[in-house]
């Protein structure tokens, strides 16, 4: 791997010089008409959504056919993950008719699938775990045939928190682990592997029916052996959908990119993990949590 000498405008000498994005990654700008209807909605209502904090790849192709994974809670974060775009500090005061003005869009979009995440919300007593519930609860109340999807933060580990979201019986409860257990205190300081596996164990033991679902991002510098431990260890928490896909670096002040997996390797993982036993494995390097998400909750529930 090629390093790069220290000057006054260059990285420093111990970074290495960040990897070509290979053609299958490269994707067309977003444009469209839909695109352009959902991003006015969403400022109209003021509502946040994660394809734009983070940075998706995806954003145009899944605006353009009217669907987005909403960010409720602000967007600002308590936490700051090495590898996430989204911004981290103070969090503005908690907006109690956000649920509304959410289910609101979700009416107006005429989704059948909604997905709805959050930034992680430290500050408030139950980490925000009420606006998930509540948000349900809304869209239940306009829209009964609408499938919903929650990707929660951990909640610190808190039964009662997630007691919460899961009284409210989303469709899919999801909870990335997004990465294998050696790289959590370098690329997610705040989170800890085995409570992320936990919260995903003791969702289910509360509500068995329901379909869990979590995450992973491929190309922090894990190696093969430990991403397939990391999908093992999914399963075994009766995880029933996971998505597997490729880090993207959002800024040269997040983490590098080590390496990345070709079409190929995603086609390798998603058998392995069709091996262990999931409903659905979502694969391919352009995979986020919420692609294709309103297909995934069909497959899974066949």
């Amino acid at each position: 791997m090629e390093f790069v000498q220290l000057t006054s405008r260059s990285r420093p000498v111990s970074e290495p010089a960040p990897l070509r994005k290979p053609a299958w990654l490269k994707v067309k700008a977003p444009g469209g008409t839909n695109y352009v209807g959902v991003k006015h909605l969403m400022r109209e209502l003021g509502l946040n959504t994660v394809c734009e904090e983070a940075h998706c790849p995806n954003i145009g192709e899944c605006w353009e056919h009217k669907t987005a994974t909403f960010m409720i809670l602000g967007d600002v974060c308590t936490r700051n993950c090495s590898y996430c775009a989204v911004a981290h500090g103070t969090p503005a005061p908690y907006d109690a008719e956000e649920p509304v003005r959410l289910a609101e869009a979700v009416t107006k979009l005429g989704l059948e699938h909604v997905v709805i995440t959050s930034v992680d919300r430290d500050d408030l007593p139950n980490g925000g775990a009420e606006a998930f519930a509540e948000c349900v609860t809304e869209i239940r109340q306009r829209d009964p045939e609408t499938s919903v999807e929650l990707l929660i933060p951990d909640f610190k580990g808190s039964d009662a928190a997630l007691q919460l979201v899961v009284d409210a019986r989303p469709d899919i409860l999801n909870h990335n682990l997004e990465t294998v257990a050696r790289l959590y205190r370098i690329a997610r300081p705040g989170g800890r592997y085995d409570r992320a596996l936990r919260l995903l164990r003791r969702a289910k033991e509360m509500d068995p029916e329901m379909i869990t679902k979590s995450g992973i991002m491929c190309g922090l510098g894990e190696d093969w052996d430990e991403l397939l431990v990391a999908m093992r260890d999914l399963r075994e928490q009766d995880v029933g959908i996971l998505t597997l896909g490729q880090y993207l670096r959002p800024s040269g002040g997040h983490l590098p990119v080590a390496r990345f997996y070709t079409p190929d390797e995603f086609s390798q993982l998603r058998e392995f993990g069709r091996e262990l036993g999931y409903r659905h494995v979502e694969a391919g390097p352009l995979v986020r949590s919420s692609y294709h998400a309103w297909e995934q909750v069909q497959r899974a529930a066949v």
